[in-house]
This record gives structure tokens, C-alpha cells and sequence, in this order.
């Protein structure tokens, strides 16, 4: 049980980690701060925070936890802003969807108190953005990654695990390093590639008529189009190293496919597509992977 969380960002990620640690009875209070006075306000009535902050220090003023829920680009600012009252034995953590910038941002800034920080990444979400869609069971059944530093307190990481795995995730531990090729490959790419597909399709002269036309497969490829703009332009600049090496693969892959329909190969075309059809067949989501023998 935790006597106080701080949450800094009350939207859909830190409103809904506030909302499952009440559901589960780890925390007696939640004193809640973000950028916008309206947001924070709108927390409190909804019941998702209990006291609201006039400033991210305050909010972590007397907190045993601490969520910062802020975009990626926001998380060096946010650092220095909270750094002073961050006690010894307090846990806190982010949820950005990069990992080797925060890493290295806290590194810089927190100093003797980067011990107690512990980055994690809850693979959870939706399409929509903000408080009013706060959700206690946004986490159930989610994995949530975390790269502790060679720094980090073993004790806070495994507080850390506890009150994730309290709140229905599993936990994985990953390098820094590790996690953000990997989610380049497997959710930075494929968000920029919906994004430039509905953009290649409503810019031709006739989009507005294909549109019309589209179906659930295109519903379906091109949901994710529908993100934040903001948290994914930072996404994609912050880990685009990885994403630009992922979007190259692609561009072979693709190329591959363009080569044996220009030759009209049957054959090799139906191989590229029986290699990603069973494949695709074959993957479970939240699996773990198979070691190689």
C-alpha cells in the first residue's frame, strides 16, 4: 500500500494507472498535476485524482510513487522541475513509448536520485486521447516493459514489478537498447506507415471517392492513423534511428514484392504472401518468444 501517488500528466495513461491503483486498494490518495488547469480540474471531478497541484513539484511533494504520465519531449523539463523533492525510497516512473532517450535524460539530470527511477513502457492505450477516457482496466491483460538502469535500486524494480502486476500486466525486463529496436519494428514503423498510407490515398485527386468505397480492411490497417499527433511526432523523432532502420527493411520487402509482379511470377508472389500469411497465422500477441536452440 502506498500512502500517496503523484501523477504528472492526468490523461489517459496516468489517469488510468490512478484509477486501477484505487481499484486495487494500493493507494490511500492521488494528488494529480498536469499542464492544463481544465485537464487537472476534470480529473478531480471525475474522481481520478482526489487533490490537484498547482505545479508537477507539488505533486510530488509527499508522494511515495510517482507516475509521470508526459509526453517524451517533456520528460528532461519535468526531471528538473521535480528533482528537489523527490525523497529517498520514493519509486517513480514514466510510460514513454522511447526508453534510450529517457534513460539517458535521467542519467544527466536526476542524479543521487536516479536510484529510485525505474523506466517502464505499459504496451496499453487508445486511439483516443485525454482523461474523460481514463479506464481502470486499461492495463488488464497488457504487458508493461521495464529497462531499470545498472543504477536503479533492485528494491524499487521490484516494487516496481509488484504494483504492475497488482494492477493485471505482465511484467518484462528489457535493455534501454533492446526495447526501442524492437518497438520500432513492431509500433513506431507500423503508426508512420498508417499515417503515410492515408495520406497517399486522401492526397490523389480521386481520394475522397476511394474513401467512399473502403471497407473493414482498410478500417482495420489504418485505425491506428487516428493517433495523437503530438505523442507520435515525438515518437518518431526520438527513436527515429531505429524506425529509419526498420523503414528501410520494409523498402526491400516491398521492392521484393514490386520485382515479381513486374515479372509476373505467380510462383514467387505467392510464396511472399504464403511466408507472411502463415506467419501472421501463427502469431499469438503477448506470446514470449521461442529461445533458439
Amino acid at each position: 500500500m502506498f500512502n500517496q501517488l503523484g501523477v504528472i500528466g492526468c490523461g489517459l495513461m496516468g489517469g488510468s494507472f490512478a484509477l486501477a491503483l484505487k481499484r486495487a486498494g494500493l493507494v490511500q490518495r492521488v494528488v494529480g498535476y498536469s499542464k492544463s488547469p481544465s485537464t487537472v480540474e476534470r480529473a478531480r471531478k471525475l474522481g481520478v485524482i482526489d487533490i490537484a497541484a498547482e505545479s508537477a513539484l507539488l505533486a510530488v511533494s509527499g508522494s511515495d510513487i510517482v507516475l509521470l504520465a508526459v509526453p517524451v519531449a517533456a520528460t528532461e523539463s519535468t526531471f528538473k522541475a521535480i528533482r528537489a523533492l523527490v525523497e529517498p525510497g520514493t519509486l517513480f516512473m514514466d510510460v514513454g513509448s522511447t526508453k534510450r532517450d529517457v534513460v539517458d535524460v535521467a542519467r544527466r539530470v536526476l542524479k543521487e536520485r536516479l536510484p529510485g527511477f525505474v523506466p517502464a513502457h505499459p504496451i496499453a492505450g487508445k486511439e483516443v486521447a485525454g482523461v474523460d477516457h481514463a479506464d481502470a482496466q486499461l492495463y488488464v491483460g497488457k504487458q508493461v516493459i521495464l529497462t531499470p538502469l545498472p543504477q536503479t535500486d533492485p528494491v524499487m524494480v521490484q516494487k516496481a514489478t509488484d504494483v504492475w502486476s497488482a494492477i493485471g500486466c505482465q511484467v518484462l525486463r528489457m535493455t534501454p537498447e533492446n526495447h526501442d529496436a524492437a518497438f520500432a519494428a513492431v509500433s513506431h514503423l507500423p503508426h508512420m506507415l498508417a499515417f503515410a498510407y492515408f495520406n497517399a490515398v486522401m492526397q490523389q485527386p480521386a481520394g475522397r471517392e476511394f474513401l467512399s468505397l473502403a471497407g473493414p480492411g482498410f478500417r482495420d490497417f489504418t485505425r491506428i492513423a487516428a493517433s495523437d499527433p503530438t505523442v507520435w511526432r515525438d515518437i518518431l523523432l526520438s527513436n527515429r534511428e531505429e524506425v529509419i532502420k526498420q523503414s528501410q527493411r520494409l523498402r526491400h520487402a516491398l521492392d521484393a514484392f514490386e520485382h515479381v509482379m513486374r515479372s509476373g511470377n505467380q510462383e514467387a508472389l505467392e510464396d511472399l504472401i504464403r511466408t507472411a500469411s502463415d506467419g501472421r497465422a501463427g502469431w499469438q500477441m503477448n506470446a514470449r518468444p521461442v529461445p533458439p536452440r
